[in-house]
Parts: C-alpha cells; structure tokens; sequence
C-alpha cells in the first residue's frame, strides 16, 4: 500500500474526520489491524485564515508548496490536499513535487457523472462557492454546472463554517439553515448537492437532505484509498474513479 501524504490542519477537526475515515475505509478493505501509511503536515489555520481574508493567495500557495515539500522528503508516495477552499492554490502544489496529487473535485465529479445527475447545489465556503477554481473544475472537466446559493445565504455558510464549524461547534438551528439553503439550491435546479466544505460533514448528512448529498471529505478519503491500494504507483492521479457515498 503507499504512503498518504496529507496537507492538514484547515481545520483540525476536517483533518481528524480523514484521517479516521481513510484508517477505517482501509480496515474494511484489507481486514485485520491494517490501517493505512500516511504522512501529515499540518499548517496552523490561524495563518491560513487571516492570509484567505486578506486575499493573499500567493503566499498560501507557497505555504502549500512548503507542506507538500516536506511530505515528498518525508516518502509520501502522493498528496491529498484536506480542505476544499485550499485547492484554488491547487497548482502550487502541483508545480512543487514529483509525486501526484489527487484532486477532491475530480473524487466527487466522475460519481455525479456516473449517475447522470447535470446541475449540482455547491455548499461552502464564499471562496469556493463564489471563486471559479471549484465551479469551472466540473463544468470543464465533466460537464456538470454549480448551482449557487443567494449572496445572503452563501455569507450566512461562510459564516457558519469559520464560526462554529471549525471551532467544533455543532448547533442544530445551523443544521435547520444549511437545510432551508439545500431546499434553496433544489428550487433553483439543481439534482444532487456538493458538500463542499469538508467541515460541513461535521454537520450534514444524507439523511438531512431533500437530494442526494456527494461528501467531499468522505469520497476524497475513499479516493485516496482507492489510489493507495493500485498496484503501481506510477499510475496518474485523474485515474480514480470514486462511488458515491453516503453520510
């Protein structure tokens, strides 16, 4: 099996969340005690926060180049990335190793896909939902267009996430809010919705849904679980192809 590097820490608590779910999608699999080689480099989400705020991408690309750096000195075999807001910085990454990065959006967009679903409800937070790194991704790569919340609900989520979410906090009248704001995203068309954050999870599942729910941190973990698990480790990144899950 190779070694999973994964950049973490934004936030913690998302980190944790892929770490126990590559560690038991891996038991499942292989059975007995086996649990799966990985390498973390954490970066401290205060930083990263203040610097997403400020709108200085440059240097969170080079902080990302940075970890990713270290996970290839360290003999991760490839690099997951545990954010969804972070891969705008994406080919900063890219450009800074040898070994392959497996993208998030690419281990959620082949099952929409596959299950023929065209417009899709994208939650997260304002830089993911509103930039065009995430949304061009799966209309370019895979034909499937965001179906975008209102400005007041898509600052209502960011809110959410930078408040409660990444402290840990879990409020059920925030649940009731992301779930009038799917209902919103169904009304405007869309089949199936994104949970494009990877501390929604924490929060949202399938069963809290009018549509079918893809979980970004769940399918990315199984993903690179998918990728550890292949025979040759020469093998490209974009060749995994991911089921949908649910919560």
């Amino acid at each position: 099996m190779k070694t999973i590097g994964l950049i973490g820490g934004m936030s913690w608590q998302s980190s944790a969340l892929y770490y126990r779910l590559i560690n038991e999608e891996t038991a499942r699999r292989l059975g007995g005690y086996h649990n799966a080689p990985s390498l973390m480099s954490t970066v401290d989400f205060a930083d990263v926060e203040r610097l997403q705020h400020e709108g200085n991408w440059p240097r969170l690309g080079a902080l990302l180049a940075e970890a990713a750096r270290q996970l290839e000195r360290a003999g991760a075999d490839f690099i997951i990335l545990c954010t969804n807001t972070m891969h705008k910085e994406c080919e900063a990454i890219e450009g800074a190793v040898q070994i392959p990065f497996l993208h998030i959006v690419d281990a959620m967009a082949a099952a929409i896909k596959k299950a023929g679903q065209k417009r899709v409800g994208l939650l997260g937070t304002r830089f993911t939902m509103e930039d065009s790194f995430y949304s061009s991704r799966l209309r370019q790569g895979f034909e499937i267009e965001a179906v975008i919340p209102s400005a007041a609900s898509r600052q209502l989520i960011h809110d959410m996430i930078y408040g409660e979410l990444c402290q840990g906090l879990i409020r059920p009248e925030s649940r009731r809010e992301f779930q009038r704001v799917i209902r919103e995203v169904a009304d405007a068309g869309a089949e199936a919705v994104i949970l494009g954050c990877t501390e929604i999870e924490l929060l949202i599942s399938e069963s809290d849904s009018d549509l079918p729910v893809y979980a970004s941190t769940t399918m990315h973990a199984r993903a690179a679980v998918d990728f550890a698990l292949q025979e040759h480790a020469s093998m490209k990144a974009d060749s995994v192809e991911v089921s949908p899950v649910k919560t």
